[in-house]
C-alpha cells in the first residue's frame, strides 16, 4: 500500500523545516554538521512529524508552529537510529538503504551527531512560537517519551536485555510501547498541545497514539520477517538473527497479522469523536497496517 496522497506534500514541507532549523553544513565545526545532516536527510517517510502536523490540523489550520515539535521529534528519532546502529548496540551497516552514520563518518562522529540532534530537538521545541505554557507541556511530553520510564531509552534497554531470552506477552508489549510507541504517541500529543487542544482531547489522542505506535512496531516486526533488505532499506532478518523479542517470535506470523489488524481497528475507533477532521489520521493508520517497507 502506498502512502496517502497528502504524505508527499507534508514530507516536502517537513524537509524544508528540518533544513531551516538545522545548522548549515558549513557552520563550524563542519564535520559534525555534515554527519547530522547526512542522517537526517538520508531518507525516511517522516511518519512522526507528519503525525504531529496532521494532529495539529484537527484543532488549527495554521500549522506553522507545529513544524517545531514535528522537527524536534524527527531529530530525536534520527539520533536514536544513529545510536541504535552502533557496534555496541545493533551493529548495523545499512540504514534507509545507505551506509549507517558510523560506517560513513566513524563511531566518534556518529555518537556526537546523535548527541547534537538530541540537544537540537529541545532547542527547537523551546523556539516554538506559542505561549510558554504550551512549550513547557511539549517539552515535558517529548522528554518523557524519549526517556527511561516507559520511554524510548527504557524500552531500548529492555529490548537489549531480552535478547536470546523467552519473554511473556506483558514484557513484549512493554518493550514495544516504550521503545517505539512512546515517541509516536508524543508526535501526536505534542501536535495537539501545540494547537491548543483541550486536556480531554490530549488524553484521548494519547490513547490513540499508544495504539498507533504499537501497531507501527508490530508491523515492523512482521516486515523484518517477510521483506528483503532492499525493500526495507535496512538489514532484513536481523531480529531473528539477534534473537530479538518480537511479535512473530512470541505469537507467530499469522497471529501477529491479526494483532496488527485489531490495533488498526482500535486506532480508527479512537478517532470517532473527531469525525471528518481526523480523516488524514485514519488514512495514516490504514497505511501503517498495510505498508510493505
Amino acid at each position: 500500500m502506498n502512502p496517502p496522497l497528502f504524505f508527499e506534500e507534508d514530507r516536502v514541507e517537513v524537509d524544508a523545516s528540518l533544513d531551516r532549523l538545522m545548522p548549515a553544513e558549513a557552520a563550524q565545526p563542519p564535520s559534525i554538521h555534515q554527519a547530522m545532516r547526512y542522517s537526517v536527510f538520508a531518507g525516511g517517510k517522516r511518519i512522526r512529524p507528519i503525525l504531529c502536523l496532521e494532529t495539529a490540523r484537527i484543532f488549527d489550520s495554521n500549522l506553522a508552529p507545529a513544524h517545531y515539535p514535528a522537527c524536534a521529534i524527527e531529530f530525536i528519532h534520527t539520533y536514536s537510529l544513529i545510536h541504535d546502529d552502533l557496534p555496541a548496540l545493533d551493529n548495523d551497516d545499512l540504514r534507509r538503504g545507505k551506509p549507517t552514520s558510523h560506517k560513513k563518518f566513524g563511531e566518534a562522529a556518529a555518537i556526537l551527531a546523535g548527541d547534537a540532534l538530541l540537544t537540537l530537538a529541545f532547542e527547537t521545541i523551546a523556539a516554538t512560537p506559542v505561549d510558554a505554557s504550551r512549550r513547557v507541556a511539549m517539552v515535558t511530553e517529548i522528554a518523557s517519551a524519549a526517556g527511561t520510564i516507559n520511554g524510548m531509552v527504557g524500552g531500548q534497554v529492555a529490548d537489549l536485555e531480552a535478547e536470546g531470552k523467552r519473554i511473556d506477552q506483558e514484557m513484549l508489549e512493554y518493550i514495544h510501547r516504550s521503545k517505539t510507541a512512546a515517541l509516536i504517541r508524543a508526535s501526536i500529543t505534542s501536535g495537539a498541545m501545540c494547537a491548543a487542544a483541550s486536556a480531554e482531547d490530549v488524553a484521548r489522542l494519547r490513547s490513540f497514539g499508544e495504539t498507533l505506535g504499537l501497531l507501527f512496531q508490530v508491523t515492523d516486526d512482521i516486515l523484518d520477517v517477510e521483506e528483503t533488505s532492499a525493500a526495507l532499506g535496512k538489514t532484513a532478518g536481523k531480529d531473528a538473527a539477534q534473537q530479538k523479542a518480537t511479535y512473530p517470535a512470541v505469537h507467530g506470523l499469522e497471529r501477529s497479522h491479526q494483532i496488527a489488524n485489531e490495533l488498526a481497528a482500535k486506532a480508527a475507533s479512537e478517532l470517532t469523536p473527531y469525525g471528518d477532521r481526523a480523516s488524514r489520521l485514519r488514512e495514516i493508520a490504514e497505511y501503517l497496517v498495510h505498508r510493505r517497507a
